[in-house]
């Protein structure tokens, strides 16, 4: 057998402005977000109104995809780990020992979970998902009840579990395997070449390299937009300042002059971090977040419903565990006009083309409980069976819910995976696969479930005692956390409290930005890790525009989402990446698989 393709040689620039870059790479990529920038800012309803029409049809045509495409990530994951053979071969020589001690890995994995999702999330995605998932739409179990907590978490734990984690390990796991067994540089075509070969040099690497740097800025740029919102319902909470909000909807949100204000406050000090370069100032980053989140927790252990948590956390884990594979595989479909006037009583159809597009409409919204749909449709058709026509709407209920919820998920995971699979690789030389796969999978994903129980359920209990009175519900989603904490504690304690939680959400902020900008950097110069000053500055800005913009744009499309176009071009970005990881995959079966070989052959 001949020996595996080691030989990646990707031309950089000697001189000029671009030294030390890949020029096919840093152009494209700079081309294709000035491109997506201009747009924004000079057409942005039509910028907002475009992506959102291609992402629909995107999700109405590859939903199954996304959504099995993920499922086979996890299930490969699992069988390689298993396998004594390839479970054991180690991420360099046989000699090579892990760089990082158990306890400096476990921690490091644990400050790349513990994020701005977490922060954000922590409270909006249980709530949410009690109020609204697959069970509920199609009526097993009621909305906001004690019955639907176990369902709830069995999806919040899917979207923050090992599904997740798996998306980011298969990338990290593909690059570190050829960094360090086949010392090639750490960037992501080196995880095509057992199937590119050669042309992992030419333009098919270039386009591989082009692909990983779009995903993980719009990756990266969603999740500062979540941060940056959470972060003015923090100082609005600190200071009341009336202008960070916006007064024109039932719950107060950050308006979009405070979004921009606070963006360019973040992205300033990501800029000016990125461009220090001092690994010991991230470290101390590092060290007082994990030191602000202990407290955090240790707030809502003392303060909040523990015994409530740890029940459900239980009960949740054994329940998704159990529907782990329906859960991997079940993609539903959308239902069109004609399916669901096949599916009401036949008295239905003879209403008026208004009366029957709402109640298409009301019947396939996936917030929609049957109460609401019925306080929905007009008083001219009540007379029909509303539970009939409701009942016969499950299908596009589910659906819409599903596109919304577990593929944008999935779309954003994958999205950012480049960022952290780079950084999951750069830290685990000399473990073996088996290590690798169930220390950057299980480890992290049982800290976002005990994360994610202990603050959520208490916000979940809060509403079922009644003590919240649904003001938490009424949240928008990024002032849920401060919403749960003002239910909670009161007096000095909040504010301190509130403070801590802006300054953890800022330090996330800004260490997410800094790296993505570093990750972005290190791909276009073919994985060397020490890249220019001056381009860490234009990307900065890069991504500083491309996120201000796309909030703009959205602010202008006809929901005024905000985060509208941004989540709409991450999930348009994230399907060419998605596609590259399913060829990361196969390549990385054909490489253990010849090196298990040469390996018998001596």
């Amino acid at each position: 057998m001949k020996p595996p393709f080691t030989e990646l040689k990707i031309n950089k620039a000697s001189s000029g402005f671009y030294e030390g870059y890949s020029l096919p790479v840093v152009l494209a990529s700079t081309a294709i977000m000035v491109i997506l920038v201009l747009w924004a800012l000079v057409l942005p309803s039509n910028a907002s109104s475009v992506l959102s029409s291609v992402n629909s049809a995107l999700l109405n045509g590859l939903n199954g995809f996304y959504i099995k495409t993920v499922g086979f990530f996890a299930l490969f994951l699992l069988v390689i780990a298993i396998i004594p053979a390839t479970g054991k071969k180690k991420l360099g020589t046989a000699e090579t020992l892990p760089e990082f001690s158990n306890f400096s890995w476990f921690s490091m994995m644990f400050g790349a979970g513990l994020g701005v999702g977490l922060m954000v999330f922590s409270t909006a995605e249980p709530l949410s998902l009690w109020n609204s998932n697959p069970l509920i739409l199609s009526g097993e179990v009621a909305a906001n009840s004690q019955e639907a907590v176990i369902s709830a978490y069995r999806f919040t734990f899917l979207h923050y579990g090992f599904h997740a984690w798996g998306i980011y390990v298969l990338t990290g796991l593909s690059i570190a395997y050829y960094a360090y067994t086949r010392e090639m540089p750490l960037t992501i075509r080196s995880a095509l070449t057992p199937l590119m070969g050669k042309a992992a040099n030419g333009l098919l690497g270039h386009l591989v390299d082009i692909l990983g740097v779009v995903a993980t800025i719009l990756g990266v740029s969603v999740t500062i937009g979540f941060g940056v919102s959470q972060f003015v319902d923090g100082v609005y909470a600190v200071s009341g300042m009336e202008w960070l909000m916006s007064d024109n909807s039932e719950a107060l949100k950050p308006s979009t002059v405070g979004l921009m204000a606070a963006l360019f406050v973040i992205m300033v000090l990501s800029i000016l971090s990125a461009v220090s370069g001092v690994g010991r100032g991230i470290k101390y980053l590092s060290n007082l977040n994990l030191v602000l989140s202990t407290i955090l927790l240790l707030t809502f252990i003392i303060f909040g419903s523990f015994s409530f948590a740890m029940t459900t956390f239980g009960t949740g884990l054994i329940d998704y565990v159990l529907n782990f594979f329906p859960l991997s595989f079940g993609a539903y479909e959308p239902q069109s006009v004609e399916a669901f006037a096949r599916s009401i009583p036949e008295v239905a159809n003879a209403l008026s083309e208004e009366d029957f597009g709402a109640i298409y409409s009301s019947a396939m919204s996936p917030s929609g409980s049957l109460s609401v749909f019925t306080d929905e449709i007009p008083a001219s058709i009540t007379g029909l069976d509303a539970e009939a026509l409701y009942a016969a709407g499950v299908q596009g209920r589910q659906f819409g819910w599903q596109v919304s919820s577990t593929t944008f998920y999935w779309s954003w995971w994958i999205a950012f995976s480049p960022f952290v699979g780079l950084f999951l690789a750069r830290i685990s030389k000399g473990r073996t696969i088996r290590e690798f796969i169930f220390g950057c999978v299980f480890a992290p994903a049982i800290v976002c479930f005990l994360w994610m129980t202990i603050l959520g359920g208490t916000a979940i209990d809060l509403e079922m005692n009644g003590d919240a009175a649904g003001s938490l519900v009424a949240a928008s989603d990024t002032d849920k956390l401060f919403a749960t904490l003002k239910q909670m504690i009161s007096g000095v304690f909040l504010l301190v409290i509130t403070v801590m939680c802006v300054v953890m959400i800022t330090t996330f902020l800004v260490t997410s930005a800094d790296s993505g900008i570093l990750v972005m950097n290190t791909i276009m110069a073919g994985g060397d890790q020490e890249t220019g000053i001056k381009h860490r500055v234009i990307w900065g800005l890069i991504l500083t525009a491309v996120i201000g913009t796309l909030i703009i744009a959205g602010s202008s499309g006809v929901e005024a989402n905000p985060f509208g176009a941004l989540q709409d071009a991450m999930t348009i970005g994230a399907l060419p990446f998605m596609i590259v990881m399913l060829f990361m995959m196969i390549a990385l079966v054909k490489a253990l698989s010849r090196d298990i070989i040469r390996a018998k052959q001596g």
